[in-house]
């Protein structure tokens, strides 16, 4: 079974409050929602559902765990933090009253964690925290300072421990077995909704707790989206078809892309798609510990013009992989960061014509001398 031990998640809080404390900071708050729930997984193992979630960590005494009203008996049987309080401003979004059940409010949830006088309160998942929340905390903690804290938190997540590279591993290899199934079973007439459905089905079946990210399946010319979703549309032969697919394991994302075709595709599209892999092996060589993430992506931009494709490319080349499939950090020309071992990226290829586009995405672990492939079975263009 693929998980992460319970010390891990202690060693977590403890790093992170002496960053608090570094930092001048009393405690944190650390926000998460069903959709965008990776910090407060990392410190409590919690996924919440319906409802929203957050940790109330002190720079000094112990963790809280703050949930909805709903969910009292799921996190007791899940979270790795015993001190749990129920809150409204965690409800859901239909907002219901709950009359009879018992809530807290954040000087319950301060006293609790056995924190001093709270002057200053970082918050992290700053981008996702709701005005119910920030709204509550101006009332209840009256004089108190909200300070964007995400730069204290953030950085434990970017270096994976060996527990998290095996979790990751598992997700990826999970991933490649639903995307050969999908190879074998793919024919013309299929809509792009039942090719995830075979996905999906291979992700539950091998052990993935959940899809990675929303599954990709498009095709024709809605593949020069960057951003997109399946629809009813069928399958063609002879048209470029994009490939995402993601399974998660143990709370840690995965996700393998390619562009395909069932038969020949155009020349124009096979001349772009052969080049997008030649630019994606071009990045991976790029990659080694200690090299500055900024030199990585002039050097590569700069080969992608001098090769003749900067009209198609739109961004690129890494993301960060962890517990979403996209997080930080970023790699991009105004970066500040230098590449460490076992940092984790998504290789993202993308280039997009007026008509159509790709994408080649595979998961490295970076080494002192290059890359871990995470995912590579796939590295070449198939035609079928």
């Amino acid at each position: 079974m693929y998980a992460i031990p319970k010390n891990e998640y202690a060693e977590r809080i403890a790093k992170f409050q002496a960053n608090l404390q570094a930092a001048g900071l009393d405690a944190a708050l650390v926000h998460g929602n069903e959709a965008d729930f990776a910090n407060v997984r990392y410190l409590s193992e919690y996924w919440p559902t319906f409802e929203a979630a957050a940790v109330f960590v002190p720079a000094k005494g112990k963790p809280v765990l703050v949930i909805g009203p709903e969910s009292e008996k799921y996190a007791r049987g899940r979270s790795v933090i015993p001190d749990i309080c129920l809150m409204l401003e965690y409800r859901e979004s239909a907002e219901p009253n709950y009359p009879g059940i018992a809530v807290a409010h954040y000087p319950d949830v301060v006293a609790l964690s056995g924190c001093g006088p709270l002057r200053k309160l970082g918050i992290v998942s700053y981008s996702i925290t709701p005005l119910p929340v920030l709204d509550a905390l101006k009332r209840d903690l009256p004089g108190v300072e909200l300070i964007k804290a995400d730069h204290l938190f953030l950085p434990l997540r970017f270096i994976k421990s060996d527990n998290e590279l095996a979790c990751m591993r598992r997700a990826f290899a999970i991933s490649e077995i639903a995307v050969d199934a999908i190879l074998n079973e793919l024919k013309p007439g299929m809509t792009e909704f039942q090719v995830i459905g075979i996905a999906q089905r291979e992700i539950y079946q091998h052990g993935g707790e959940y899809e990675g990210h929303a599954l990709y399946c498009f095709s024709g010319p809605r593949t020069n989206n960057a951003i997109c979703r399946p629809t009813h549309k069928t399958i063609q032969a002879n048209e470029i078809i994009q490939l995402n697919i993601g399974a998660r394991v143990a709370g840690y994302s995965s996700s393998v892309g390619l562009p395909l075709s069932i038969g020949k595709l155009p020349a124009p599209q096979k001349r772009l798609a052969e080049f997008g892999l030649q630019a994606h092996f071009k990045t991976i060589e790029l990659m080694q510990a200690g090299k500055a993430a900024a030199a990585v992506v002039k050097e590569y931009e700069e080969w992608v013009k001098a090769q003749g494709f900067g009209q198609y490319m739109l961004y690129g080349p890494c993301h960060a992989i962890g517990m979403m499939e996209v997080e930080q950090p970023w790699m991009e020309s105004t970066s500040t960061f230098d590449l460490a071992e076992n940092m984790t990226f998504q290789v993202d290829t993308f280039f997009s014509a007026d008509d159509f586009g790709l994408r080649w995405e595979n998961g490295v672990a970076v080494q002192k001398h290059g890359v871990e492939k995470m995912s590579s079975k796939f590295m070449r263009l198939i035609e079928l």
